[in-house]
């Protein structure tokens, strides 16, 4: 007797062992564990001395014309990466149009932005110091607020040894985009990719397996889990105006091309758990909601059982740990400084 009991749970080990690497082939179709190191990128060679000049930059508030509001206002570390609003509040307590996205491997993304305008971090970081509603000041009075601090012309001058004048809107946005490739948050799910197969519990293997069966990796895949590939919002059912408002068309206001209209960019998944209201309105703030919203609305599916409990199981198992960061300390004013102002123009 004793023996035909070992021998069933052999057995059942070894099936749920080839189970588990049958699962794990199949995800790896689709998704890729996050990089071990940080991601090369274009045109910016990541240094330390750009990390430290980046990273000032990131929390200091004096880029926007108030002096109050910073990259880190929107893109709260300690918070998921996010500013954790329905939309960001702003210069002169503005509203933004949409809800600010995670910073948090944002650099893994295929473009920024929810209708994809910025083709990467760079790019991205000058867009809020320029936007009225949000950091309302000018490349002009940025580089005239940096020129004035010594600190930070030393800081410059050792990120960007090459250049003879190197305080500049360009290098403050390549700095800004070094420091921000470091914020890479390796999850349960990356461990599991990687081969731990304790990594992962039942339950967030049951998701997994709804999340590729049920089709949500046909757009959100790869290694951000998303963050590539626009989408109409609403493939099979448009959600309505309460969700998907009909004046934000998405990525139309980029291409200008009717095939655009409410579509977006495939919101990455990682630390989806911590970032809530959901989609580019913030209309939403529960995340079982949210998934089944996604799956009427893209797939024209009605979620059964467990099933949005196990696919919210799932996307708890992209949530991971956020390296160290430690605030810095900033330059101080001088005279030459330029005084904040208020004034909404």
């Amino acid at each position: 007797m004793r023996l035909l009991v070992s021998i069933l749970c052999a057995t059942t080990a070894l099936a749920g062992a080839a189970h588990a690497d049958a699962l794990r082939d199949k995800a790896k179709e689709y998704f890729a564990p996050l990089p071990s190191t940080i991601p090369a990128l274009k045109d910016n060679r990541v240094t330390p001395e750009k990390i430290a000049l980046g990273k000032a930059l990131f929390f200091d508030p004096r880029l926007s014309a108030s002096g109050v509001f910073s990259c880190y206002s929107c893109h709260n570390l300690t918070t998921g990466g996010d500013d954790n609003m329905e939309v960001s509040v702003g210069h002169g307590w503005q509203k933004g149009p949409r809800n600010a996205p995670t910073v948090l491997n944002a650099v893994l993304n295929e473009a920024q932005f929810w209708d994809g305008r910025a083709d990467d971090l760079k790019a991205q970081a000058k867009g809020p110091i320029q936007a009225g509603v949000e950091m309302a000041n000018t490349p002009e009075n940025v580089v005239a607020t940096l020129v004035s601090m010594p600190q930070y012309v030393d800081w410059f001058k050792a990120a960007f040894p090459e250049q003879a004048d190197p305080v500049s809107f360009d290098n403050m946005a390549v700095a800004i985009e070094a420091f921000e490739a470091t914020l890479i948050t390796p999850a349960p799910f990356d461990a599991w990719l990687n081969g731990d197969d304790g990594a992962l519990t039942d339950s967030h293997k049951a998701g997994l397996e709804l999340f590729i069966d049920k089709g949500c990796s046909s757009c959100h895949s790869g290694v951000n889990v998303g963050g590539h590939g626009y989408y109409p919002f609403g493939l099979i059912e448009k959600p309505g105006a309460e969700i998907l408002p009909r004046d934000d068309k998405g990525r139309f206001a980029v291409t200008e091309t009717v095939d655009d209209e409410y579509v977006f960019r495939a919101s990455p998944l990682r630390n989806i758990d911590q970032t809530a209201p959901y989609f580019h309105s913030g209309k939403v703030w529960d995340l079982k909601v949210a998934v089944q919203i996604m799956a009427e609305s893209q797939l024209g599916e009605e979620l059964k059982g467990d099933e949005a409990d196990n696919l919210v199981a799932f996307l708890g198992s992209l949530t991971g740990t956020l390296p160290a960061v430690t605030l810095p300390v900033l330059p101080a004013e001088t005279a030459g400084t330029p005084k904040p102002t208020s004034e909404i123009r």
